[in-house]
């Protein structure tokens, strides 16, 4: 049983970690702009004007303050080099791990239309599917179901679904995202759930680097040749938002690993963004969506189906398009001591983390109710976790850092 890892554009090795944490700690957030220029497919290199929407120069230049500068260098963050690819060093002592240290500069231009086309391979590094150690209730392994293309344009069917793109010691990976409402904010929500191990690497690592979500990512549903030469617009047409802020469950942070039953119970995280070129809208007023959560976690019985979505990159997938299963839930405990899994059958591959668990709320209305977690290494299903008082904690906590601010 392994994670449903990000995919990567690097080498073999590669795998994405799960993790939901509570945390409540308030830490540094780097809500800063590096005017940058990517370098092509594949290219991490950046340079430019460091910005920041606090200070603007006479000569027209918006200039980071001093002090904002001192407390990144705390966190050894050093804007000058991070925006000239400072970021790139994985060196564990320069690898922030802890919840409260967070930081996630923007680097405008960085996630190009090829970079982003190109961060779409998937992780060759196998890890074990037996479940036979299982404790607690699991159901009977479900009936494959095929993954179904959803209609383009993605966004007149679901406009709170996109995808993840961040960097990590193996490479540009990606992940799937749900924009989610704000209680903070009602109508004007600036948060997108997804999957801890899409944020940080777990008990062996950190937070990743140079988080971005672009929501109905390839809305049009163009080929892997058609996008060879997309324009920014085409690929990104509500625009690339970036993680100012991550919050994952400090299971996941003190205990998620690289194979399946880690942490997989608790792999969620919330993050909280803000437009790469700056906006008078929120995200949720941009998409025209999103979804409410539900923590109540009902149990398998009372869900006659959920829908999960998200943009599969392994084989036979290419990472370019949106695509949904929809199956009744059955049961999956990975330890005794933790929390059941919801399970459904579902061909999604790598690439599909974190992508959102929808079912039909008592109110007739849609709702997350989990988020895609762990799969086999062969497809055939998905698990995610179920979404109880350690969830809201970690979405709580996000909303209220944000309260009385736009």
């Amino acid at each position: 049983m392994r994670p449903l890892h990000p995919a990567s554009t690097a080498r073999s090795g590669t795998r994405a970690r799960r993790t939901f944490s509570a945390i409540a700690g308030v830490g540094l957030t780097a809500v800063l702009s590096l005017t940058a220029t990517a370098c092509g497919p594949g290219a991490d290199d950046a340079s430019g004007q460091a910005s920041t929407s606090a200070t603007s120069a006479s000569d027209g230049k918006i200039t980071v303050p001093d002090n904002v500068k001192d407390r990144l260098k705390q966190h050894g963050v050093d804007l000058d080099k991070w925006k000239h690819g400072e970021w790139r060093n994985w060196d564990k002592d320069k690898w922030l791990r802890e919840a409260k240290d967070f930081v996630n500069p923007i680097i405008a231009g960085l996630w190009d239309p090829a970079r982003m086309r190109d961060a779409d391979k998937t992780p060759q590094k196998p890890v074990d599917s037996d479940i036979s150690g299982d404790k607690g209730v699991t159901d009977p392994t479900p009936a494959p179901v095929s993954a179904q293309a959803v209609k383009a344009p993605y966004h007149a069917n679901l406009p709170e679904a996109g995808k993840l793109f961040f960097d990590s010691p193996e490479g540009s990976m990606v992940c799937s995202a749900t924009v989610v409402e704000d209680p903070a904010h009602p109508g004007k929500s600036n948060m997108v759930w997804t999957a801890g191990h899409c944020v940080h690497a777990g008990k062996k690592g950190g937070w990743y680097r140079n988080i971005a979500f672009v929501p109905s990512y390839n809305n049009s549903g163009r080929t892997v040749a058609q996008l060879q030469h997309a324009k920014k617009e085409e690929v990104a047409p509500y625009g690339v938002y970036w993680a100012d802020w991550a919050q994952t469950s400090e299971q996941w942070i003190s205990a998620g690993g690289p194979t399946g039953g880690q942490g997989a119970p608790y792999d969620f995280a919330v993050l909280h963004v803000t437009p790469e070129k700056g906006s008078t809208q929120s995200l949720e007023e941009t998409v025209g969506g999103a979804l409410p959560v539900n923590f109540n976690a009902p149990a398998v019985a009372k869900i006659p189906s959920i829908t999960a979505t998200g943009y599969p990159a392994a084989p036979p997938f290419d990472g370019q398009k949106l695509f949904q299963c929809s199956d009744g839930p059955g049961r999956l405990s990975v330890t005794a001591n933790d929390p059941t899994m919801y399970r459904i059958g579902c061909t999604m591959t790598g690439g599909s983390s974190g992508g959102g668990w929808i079912s039909t709320g008592a109110d007739g209305k849609p709702a997350l109710v989990s988020n895609t977690s762990i799969g086999p290494v062969t497809t055939g299903w998905l698990a995610g976790p179920r979404l109880g008082k350690e969830a809201k904690g970690v979405y709580d906590s996000v909303s209220k850092k944000y309260t009385g601010l736009r």
